[in-house]
């Protein structure tokens, strides 16, 4: 029997990107079942890899290079991409992630973390130049931030003034907002016509024990004190400006979510969202509907997702669980891949699993080799097929 089969993964956080790693499950798939028909279509929950993700995903999109200021003052050469004509954005939707502007992977390796001085002024530029591309419509991932500036960098390259109690600039990244004193958001550039939807896989408020400062300061490598150093900055900030710092998601990358909220923006859940937008229910409702024997035979579908690590709590908005509940809703059974499974996930929703760390021996051996195991691994659910 010959299968039609949609492969969709998330990105494998730290080791290989949503494109690559569907790559390489085609590539093992097509080892033990060369026959069956593949739909590459990664996806994405708004954090490093969305970029890609759309760029491979959606027919017609073009990858538009840009230059702009790192989370370390340092150029970066980058990219966002505009997706083709629709009716809802006739002259097209832009697509800028921070992760590739201004994320914590672009601080080295290991990365140089700067907790206090890291900030969001490339993800402005970026969406400035999507701007000045004159597209209808924003589509912005803001996963793996190296700051906790409150959008401040971001919203100072879109027009926004930021000083302190003399009247000049605050400096960048979160040291600024200890001095703010004053906000001007009249010069912000206008949104597009389509709005900006922002995409986040994080519901944490502003400000608190939940908040940015709290929950993700360390990971930027806040200490205790420069947490609470932090949270009192963005506090300051959320006292200047018309926003709803308890908003789901204004904690996001670093209260970039919170910036961007001042600005107009519509925060949802990343991976919902980017499924809509790359057809994911339209690929598996094509699938699922090509008659039996139309091509050489008997002819089924199956669609294989995964990510880096899938818990107790992947069920909740990540890209394998919404792929696998699509899938459901089309009668198609679904795959999963993940570089580790842990005891405490529930993997009901799959009609088979594969595990990188299972396959390759060890967690650093799967993480030192992801595209070879994962080729492996599309080999391995391919053979559980008849």
């Amino acid at each position: 029997m010959v299968h039609t089969v949609v492969i969709a993964p998330d990105s494998f956080k730290g080791t290989i990107g949503a494109a690559a790693a569907a790559q390489a499950l085609a590539d093992g798939w097509r080892r033990v079942r060369p026959d069956d028909v593949l739909r590459l279509l990664p996806m994405a929950d708004g954090g490093e890899g969305t970029v890609e993700a759309f760029a491979t995903a959606v027919p017609g999109a073009r990858r538009i290079a840009v230059s702009v200021t790192g989370p370390e003052g340092t150029p970066v050469d980058a990219s966002w991409v505009l997706l083709p004509p629709t009716a809802a954005a006739p002259a097209g939707t832009g697509v800028v992630e921070l992760a590739g502007t201004s994320g914590i992977e672009l601080l080295g390796e290991p990365p140089r973390l700067r907790a206090h001085d890291a900030h969001t002024r490339g993800f402005g530029e970026a969406i400035a130049a999507a701007l000045a591309h004159g597209v209808s419509r924003l589509v912005l991932g803001i996963g793996s931030s190296a700051s906790t500036d409150g959008g401040t960098g971001m919203l100072t390259a879109l027009g926004a003034r930021f000083t302190d109690a003399a009247g000049h600039p605050i400096p960048d990244g979160g040291r600024g907002l200890g001095s703010i004193a004053g906000v001007d958001l009249s010069g912000l550039a206008p949104l597009p016509p389509g709005g900006v939807t922002v995409l986040s896989d994080v519901t944490n408020p502003l400000l608190g024990p939940s908040g940015a400062a709290a929950v993700f300061g360390p990971q930027k490598g806040a200490t205790l004190s420069e947490i609470a150093e932090l949270d009192a900055g963005l506090a300051r900030l959320a006292a200047l400006v018309d926003a709803d710092r308890e908003a789901p998601g204004a904690g996001a990358a670093g209260g970039t979510g919170f910036g961007l909220l001042a600005w107009g923006a519509e925060l949802v859940p990343g991976s919902g969202a980017v499924a809509e937008l790359v057809g994911l229910r339209e690929a598996i409702a094509e699938v699922s509907a090509i008659p039996a024997g139309d091509i050489d035979g008997p002819r089924s579908a199956v669609v294989l997702t995964g990510e880096g690590s899938y818990d107790g709590q992947s069920a909740a908005g990540k890209v394998p669980a919404h792929v696998a509940a699509v899938a459901a809703g089309a009668g198609v059974p679904a795959m999963l891949v993940a570089g580790r499974i842990a005891p405490d996930a529930d993997t009901s929703a799959f009609a088979a699993t594969a595990s990188l760390t299972d396959l390759a021996g060890s967690p650093q051996a799967s993480m030192a080799a992801p595209a070879r195991w994962l080729t492996e691994a599309g080999a391995a659910l391919a053979r559980t097929l008849t």
